[in-house]
């Protein structure tokens, strides 16, 4: 993301892996997020394990960058990105989740609001667009472990392990938000499983393409969705499970028109996609969004090194 460098680009060095969610220290992460004007980046000095104590907000133009350490999120509260644009998350390893209490939380530009009580999210994003979720390893949370809800637009995740958890990432707020309709997510290279149930993605409403993922087995479904979504799965590795469901798709009936593709993907033990249409569901990317689509043959190796690299602090991978 070319807004997240260049001229007015602070660097800021989390030192300190202790929380305090209305008055946070200097060298601590949420003093990054919160008190420092303008464009930053986020790196970290050391490996560490932040306990959030109310969830950490995190506004427009900001960097949080794990490389070349071993940064985990663990044991409270997750990120909120709400109404931000221009955001990279990249290398963290999110992991127990809990849901927090209503409560005060300090913000972008230091402003205190009393937020409401979180559900246990490790990455929400609300109203939010241009956003970049890349080479972070996700698991075992209390709720969803990556929500794009209420309009937000323009959604990366990429080169992500999801694993181990129920409902691993919902797009869309609920049924009756038809903002949604505008979203559009692209969700490639990341590798879901062991262990995942569900959610991989659920689509409300909008747009997502779905590529060169590694799907290691699911108990209910892989992709699912409602209220008319419009997916294009395309080049992904699909490995149904010994025991449960074989179909990759679950789709709420109620009449509704499934606008869904499959195009060149693999399905391997029995995996299936179901009823597809195959009309208006190219991506629409523009000449610097367009990226190419491996062979699902390949899809093993392109993500072999899905989730947070372990780098070293010279290398800086």
């Amino acid at each position: 993301m070319r807004n997240n460098r260049g001229l007015g680009l602070r660097l800021y060095v989390v030192t300190d892996a202790s929380d305090d969610p209305v008055k946070p220290r200097p060298g601590t992460l949420r003093y990054g997020t919160s008190m420092i004007q303008g464009k930053v980046w986020i790196t970290f000095a050391r490996d560490m394990q932040i306990k959030l104590e109310r969830p950490l907000l995190i506004g427009s133009y900001v960097t949080v960058d794990g490389r070349g350490v071993d940064v985990h999120i663990a044991g409270g509260a997750g990120f909120l990105l709400n109404q931000a644009h221009d955001v990279i998350i990249h290398g963290l390893q999110f992991h127990h989740i809990r849901a927090a209490a209503p409560g005060p939380v300090v913000g972008p530009g230091g402003k205190v609001t009393n937020m409401w009580g979180s559900d246990g999210d490790a990455i929400r994003l609300v109203s939010s667009s241009k956003i970049w979720i890349d080479h972070n390893t996700l698991y075992a949370g209390e709720d969803g472990l990556l929500d794009v809800t209420r309009g937000s637009n323009g959604i990366t995740i990429s080169n992500n392990w999801f694993h181990d958890h129920d409902k691993v990432m919902l797009l869309g707020h609920d049924d009756g938000f038809v903002e949604d309709r505008n979203m559009h997510v692209t969700v490639v290279f990341n590798r879901f499983g062991p262990n995942c149930n569900q959610r991989m993605p659920r689509i409300r409403h909008g747009y997502a393409h779905v590529a060169n993922n590694l799907y290691d087995g699911w108990k209910h479904y892989a992709i699912g969705g409602s209220m008319n979504p419009r997916v294009k799965s395309e080049a992904n590795f699909f490995i149904a499970p010994p025991n449960n469901n074989k179909a990759v798709t679950w789709r709420v009936s109620g009449g509704e028109r499934w606008s869904w593709k499959s195009v060149n993907d693999i399905f391997v033990n029995g995996a299936f996609f179901g009823e597809t249409d195959h009309k208006g569901l190219e991506p629409g990317y523009n000449l610097r969004q367009r990226f190419a689509v491996g062979k699902a043959s390949s899809v093993r190796s392109l993500t072999k090194f899905a989730g947070a690299l372990r780098c070293s602090l010279r290398s800086r991978c």
